[in-house]
């Protein structure tokens, strides 16, 4: 079998790589002839995934990349991986499962799969992709080639999240096209899970991330709550989780971060009001994580004027620009936020992260694009008048920053049992 994979990010490329390993020939298909040139040279550019294991696949002939979807002709299945962004607006942006669609029907074959990863609202596979692709081809979904939705589950730097052994939701726009989408992802995926229809599979990865963005929501509040009261949100939820049955641990932020969490939920807030209901928990919960940075900063105030300084002129080290540990991946980092929030202050923002030595261009902060990361050392850390910790990598010392910094704002906990001198660090 030879399927074609759209879109090597994130998601796509470790897709790619783990069809490869399963027998699988992978044409990988991206716009960026940067990407495919370093992939087909056996190099990679997502720092979680194995260099080694690009080079051994490409070597093999397992796998290759390119920018020509015209490859698409020869291949049995298309899973399209692409960016789903929100808008200035806040509304869904399906522009690039669109573009690919009218990219990749011209070269669609009858009996051909076509299988929709990236996440979205209900009604984008059958609806929108389904039509740019029965346009662009000619032929009909259904009847003439197979047509899927199968969210993606990936959890970059989480060494239990394995692509081969994470659970794989599968919806068809027909039973036939089910029963297709099935046979090819089970010969990758070891546990495949079928639901009725691409919407079914579609809702479930928007209540999977809304789940999630809910019960941060939930502890972000507390945390405000708790704080006021003195007691600390953490030791509390470390005593709640003890609970062996009803509780499940979440843990309160600077923001929310990464490509799923700060957005899906407000694809299901637009597509609700299509059919006149109104999802006020959700929205809820997004104005409290949206407001996090702005309460960091006020963090970063109070700790400031305990030591007589103000804000503007201070010079502010943001520690991790990563939207979680150990990833390179800034997509949507609530640090990007509280640099724009601090600098509008009048503050002189660095910042520090070992994995992202320099900031590439993205949509939504081309402003940054080029700034590099200071050193770690004393004499660049103590030129700081303060280190606000936005993301807790673990290969950070935290020790030598309990040495090294004048004043720290820790929204992670990451000084929790590390000595420090009193007064020094401030939670938020």
């Amino acid at each position: 079998m030879k399927i074609a994979v759209v879109g090597l990010g994130y998601v796509g490329l470790p897709l790619s790589i783990q069809f490869a390993r399963s027998c699988t020939e992978v044409a990988g298909i991206d716009v960026d002839p940067k990407k495919v040139e370093l992939l087909n040279t056996g190099q990679n550019y997502i720092k979680h995934i194995e260099p080694s294991a690009i080079a051994e696949l490409v070597s093999s002939g397992k796998f290759s990349a390119s920018t020509d979807f015209s490859l698409i002709k020869d291949v049995e299945a298309v899973i399209i991986c692409v960016p789903t962004p929100l808008t200035k607006n806040r509304e869904p942006d399906i522009s690039f499962v669109l573009e690919t669609g009218r990219a990749i029907a011209p070269y669609l074959s009858k009996g051909a799969l076509v299988v929709l990863e990236s996440t979205t609202y209900p009604g984008t596979t059958d609806e929108d992709l389904r039509v740019v692709l029965e346009e662009g081809s000619g032929l009909k979904a259904g009847l003439d080639f197979h047509l899927a939705f199968s969210p993606e589950r990936e959890d970059p730097a989480n060494e239990q999240s394995k692509v081969k052994k994470i659970p794989k939701v599968v919806g068809g726009y027909t039973p036939a096209c089910l029963e297709r989408a099935m046979a090819v992802y089970g010969r990758a995926i070891d546990t495949l899970v079928p639901v009725s229809s691409c919407r079914v599979a579609e809702a479930t990865k928007l209540l999977e991330n809304i789940f999630r963005s809910v019960n941060i929501a939930l502890v972000n509040e507390l945390k405000l709550v708790y704080g006021a009261m003195g007691i600390d949100i953490w030791e509390v939820i470390e005593a709640a989780k003890t609970k062996p049955f009803g509780f499940t641990p979440f843990y309160p932020g600077p923001g929310l971060g990464g490509h799923c969490i700060p957005i899906d939920p407000f694809y299901l807030t637009w597509k609700a009001r299509e059919y006149g209901k109104h999802t006020r928990f959700i929205e809820l919960a997004g104005e409290i994580n949206t407001a996090m940075p702005e309460h960091v900063v006020h963090r970063v105030v109070d700790a400031l004027n305990a030591r007589n300084k103000a804000v503007k002129g201070s010079r502010v080290l943001i520690l991790g620009l990563a939207y979680k540990p150990n990833v390179d991946d800034e997509r949507e980092s609530p640090s990007y936020v509280l640099i724009n929030l601090l600098s509008e202050r009048g503050a002189e923002v660095a910042y520090y992260d070992p994995y992202v030595p320099v900031i590439k261009p993205t949509r939504e902060h081309s402003q940054f694009a080029g700034r590099k990361s200071v050193g770690w050392d004393r004499a660049a850390i103590e030129k700081f008048d303060i280190v606000l910790i936005a993301t807790n990598h673990s290969c950070v010392n935290y020790h030598d920053l309990a040495d090294w910094a004048q004043c720290i704002v820790d929204t992670r906990n990451a000084m929790a049992g590390v000595p420090v001198a009193p007064g020094k660090v401030w939670n938020a």
